[in-house]
């Protein structure tokens, strides 16, 4: 029996539609599951007619794939990929790659890049967007670890990516665990992107008062400008599905919002980098917030919000509410690219943020129209300090920011939360101030924790403290 080009451990959905995808492109693949019986019922079903092989012990799945062995991993993040690694490692040899497609933890990658190079192995983490559906068709994907592996997998997985034009959504993202961190930010903005989605809809369904089939025709007519976007198509199908009895099937959707934990983990990674991700941060809370369904029954009863005022004028706040949503967006991008600056600066990635850019335009979540243009300014200018900072969107911003800050004032006067939305313009206010009140923050904190301050009449980096009790005093 001929050997396989790759092998895959774990065979749930997003494993099989890998497998079915890497066959599509002529590649064989051999496959083991924990489970036995997965592998059987996916050999006689989805898998059958395909170039796959199937194994039943580890042993028997390494001796099936070429040298150097390519073995990617779509097992759940955490200790079950260290335990998969740890029962391959006595059937492996030096120069075998292993790849974790799963969403890992990127610190957890980069110590099993700096383990298995110590064991004469290469170490890839592989950030994987698409969903089930860019699995089988063509994922967004995010390789980093050992850089010298790259050239030997790099022809597989470019073959099976998603595609814009003739550019694969797959390019080299850096050492380490810069892959997995890429794809972590990527989560974190789908948090954020999904937020403001949700936020637009609230507005237009209980601040406008609109039917959900107007709704749908909104994010229709979005999706044909410069929202055009993934998550604003599906929006506009989800709209569209009624229940069996006729009714939205939205409106039948308990209104609790679970998560898998990267946004939670890019938040996290925020406030440790110093980044102020607020957008983001929101997102996360959001989603939280929605959690506490019982309390939020019991306080709908007992605490009330703003009297109804009068009715807005239809077409004009849905596009008040565009503009919002577009600009919001930016925000969140914007954040986002800073916590990839700052995470390569520390970890010495070297990113390329025009090739994310590319990455993310097709196959993923969060693609969207204008990741083009974030391409082209980075490809402009590589050391861009803030996306803002680049005419593109310093203008989109200034031509939507009156319509922004309206439909933010609409959801406060109608009690309708907007916290994305209205967090997005706090950050893009302070971001815009050359003078905040931090000065009167550090002259509180030396005043209480003499923890000093420096004087805008002195060099940066001088520090001064005050004894405020007795400037007091001795007035």
């Amino acid at each position: 029996m001929s050997q396989a080009d790759i092998g895959l451990v774990g065979l749930a959905v997003m494993g099989q539609n890998l497998v079915l995808n890497f066959s599509d492109h002529r590649y064989t693949v051999s496959v083991y599951n924990r489970s036995p019986n997965k592998v059987d019922e996916f050999l006689a079903g989805a898998g059958r007619n395909h170039r796959v092989t199937g194994t039943k012990s580890i042993a028997e799945f390494c001796q099936s794939i070429k040298r150097p062995r390519k073995i990617m991993l779509m097992v759940k993040a955490g200790a079950a990929v260290d335990d998969i690694i740890t029962s391959l490692l006595p059937c492996l040899e030096p120069g075998d790659i292993i790849i974790d497609g799963g969403n890992s933890l990127y610190t957890d990658t980069q110590r099993r890049c700096d383990e298995l190079q110590n064991k004469g192995m290469r170490y890839i983490g592989l950030g994987v967007s698409g969903g089930e559906e860019g699995a089988r068709h063509g994922p967004s994907l995010m390789p980093g670890g050992h850089e010298e592996a790259w050239p030997q997998i790099s022809g597989i997985f470019q073959d099976i990516a998603a595609k814009v034009g003739d550019a694969a959504c797959c390019e080299w993202i850096g050492a380490g665990g810069a892959g997995h961190y890429v794809k972590m930010v990527h989560n974190g903005i789908e948090y954020g992107d999904m937020q403001l989605i949700c936020e637009a809809y609230h507005l237009l369904r209980f601040g406008l008062g609109l039917p959900v089939d107007a709704v749908k025709q909104v994010f229709e007519d979005w999706q044909h400008g410069v929202l055009d976007s993934y998550l604003i198509e599906i929006t506009a199908d989800i709209l569209g599905v009624r229940d069996d009895d006729g009714l939205p099937l939205v409106d039948k959707i308990l209104d609790s919002a679970g998560q898998k934990g990267t946004g939670k983990w890019t938040a996290i990674d925020a406030l440790e980098s110093g980044i102020p991700l607020t957008l983001i941060g929101e997102a996360v809370f959001a989603r939280f917030l929605s959690s506490l369904k019982t309390q939020r029954d019991h306080a709908s009863q007992v605490l009330h919000g703003p009297e109804k005022s009068r009715q807005s004028h239809e077409p004009e706040m849905i596009q008040y509410i565009q503009d919002a949503l577009y600009a919001s967006k930016i925000m969140s991008y914007a954040q986002g690219f800073m916590l990839m600056q700052r995470a390569s600066e520390l970890n010495q990635w070297k990113l390329n943020y025009g090739n994310i850019a590319l990455v993310w335009r097709g196959g993923c979540i969060i693609r969207s129209r204008f990741l083009s243009n974030i391409k082209q300014a980075y490809d402009a200018d590589p050391h861009l300090d803030n996306l803002l900072l680049n005419d593109f969107f310093k203008t989109a911003v200034e031509q939507t920011q009156s319509g922004w800050r309206k439909a933010v004032q609409f959801a406060i006067e109608r009690g309708i939360p907007a916290p994305a939305f209205s967090s997005a313009l706090a950050f893009y206010d302070g971001y815009r101030t050359s003078l905040l009140p931090a000065n009167l923050l550090q002259a509180q904190r030396d005043y209480f924790g003499a923890h000093t301050y420096e004087r805008i009449d002195k060099p940066r980096g001088e520090f001064f403290h005050t004894d405020w009790t007795s400037r007091k005093s001795a007035r």
